[in-house]
């Protein structure tokens, strides 16, 4: 009989194979459920029960990570569940007795909020690489930071973006994002221009669209592609110098991408699409944010009786 352990490892290969998720994807499954597995003493699929995964749950949420000791988050702890739940669907799809998956509740958790940037503290993020750095650096980052609230992206397809993907001329492209869907960005015209001005200079023969430039030596010809780490950091760097005090990330580009749409009066089917949301409850997250109707309502009828 296949012990946690062994399932698990089938269960991983699965996915990359059959489903074709991404090895972010998979990394995230794998560490969840080898947490499991090793709290669970590797079990053989038969032993895990309601009363096994009640008492997971009560580790979780009793577990401290960290320097601080705080202990993790109901989202962190939800995400457990839900790499547990796929596990057991899988189970039971290959006739592996276990526990039902949808005896698997998840955690009640506050509703999500989304951070964003407000006009003019983009347009203050926006200058920062000429401010801070210089050549093609600053060519660069401009060019990243422009993409980004541009085109909505996630930090890993800005990543993987290669040259060839991005027509200049019909300022459109299409990128692969979760579960390996297709979409189509566009590019407006700063985007526009900040591409072509760090492209025009570029001299080397890497196909990816951003790369590491060395500062005295330039770029090797057969660079790979900057990692997401680094786009992350670049953006914390010009945010801090930008005097933002909020926690700034590449999504929260993504996230100013969305809500400066709606905020300007497009449909949320329409922002749906152009963030690649699977479900449209996703992108409801933001309409807390751009509900004008309430604003008016607010305006024409509050203290009216004073």
């Amino acid at each position: 009989m296949k012990t946690l352990h062994i399932l698990t490892t089938d269960f991983l290969e699965y996915l990359e194979v059959e489903r074709g998720r991404s090895a972010r994807t998979i990394r995230n499954y794998d560490f969840y459920l080898r947490r499991f597995a090793v709290w669970a003493k590797n079990p053989p699929a038969s032993k895990i029960t309601r009363d096994l995964v009640h008492r997971y749950r009560l580790y979780l949420n009793r577990l401290a990570e960290g320097r601080d000791g705080v202990t993790i988050k109901k989202s962190t702890q939800n995400y457990h569940l839900i790499a547990l739940r796929s596990f057991l669907k899988y189970l039971a799809r290959h006739d592996i007795a276990s526990l039902p998956p949808e005896q698997i509740e998840l955690a009640k958790q506050g509703k999500r909020t989304v951070e964003f940037l407000e006009a003019e503290e983009l347009s203050r993020l926006l200058l920062m690489p000429e401010k801070h750095s210089s050549g093609m650096i600053s060519l660069r980052d401009r060019a990243m930071l422009e993409l980004l609230f541009s085109a909505g992206l996630r930090v890993s397809e800005l990543t993987g973006l290669k040259i060839e993907q991005v027509n200049l001329k019909r300022d459109e492209f299409t990128v692969r994002g979760k579960g390996d869907k297709p979409r189509l960005c566009f590019l407006s015209d700063s985007a526009r221009a900040a591409l072509k001005a760090y492209l025009d200079k570029r001299r080397d023969t890497s196909l990816f669209l951003f790369v590491s430039h060395d500062r005295a030596k330039g770029v090797r010809k057969d660079a790979g592609p900057l990692t997401p780490r680094s786009v992350e950091r670049m953006v914390e760097r010009y945010a801090t110098a930008a005097g933002i005090t909020k926690k700034i990330t590449p999504h929260t580009l993504r996230h100013t991408f969305a809500t400066d749409l709606l905020l300007s009066g497009a449909d949320i089917r329409s922002v749906q699409s152009m963030l690649g949301h699977e479900s449209i409850t996703t992108t409801q997250v933001y309409t807390h944010i751009t509900n004008k109707q309430m604003k008016e309502v607010h305006k024409r009828y509050h203290g009216k009786q004073r």
